[in-house]
């Protein structure tokens, strides 16, 4: 106990900032309009490539095997949270374009 105690104390800016991250994310998604959805989804999956490159940079700092597997796991999963991001975007989008006839 004494050593959650000392975590949570150790680091309570970050863990601060986790919290405060957490309501102004609830705060701006409940007020986006459903128009604005699309480019803020796209907008959020531009953000994940940061993590792509994070997870190579830190791959590329590795020293043991364990650090290698998290980093290629993130590799992985962080692009498919990007393709699958701008594949349902893409799919979004064509709902708003006018049908031919």
């Amino acid at each position: 106990m004494e050593e959650i105690l000392k975590f949570f104390i150790e680091y309570k800016e970050m863990i601060f900032i986790i919290i405060l991250s957490i309501f102004l994310g609830i705060e701006v998604i409940s007020h986006v309009p459903a128009v604005m959805h699309t480019p803020l989804m796209s907008g959020s999956n531009a953000i994940h490539g940061v993590v792509i490159i994070g997870a190579i940079i830190v791959m590329g700092h590795a020293h043991d095997t364990l650090s290698l597997i998290f980093g290629f796991l993130a590799v992985i999963l962080g692009t498919l949270n990007v393709v699958g991001g701008f594949v349902v975007t893409d799919r979004m989008l064509e709902m708003f374009k006018k049908k031919k006839k």
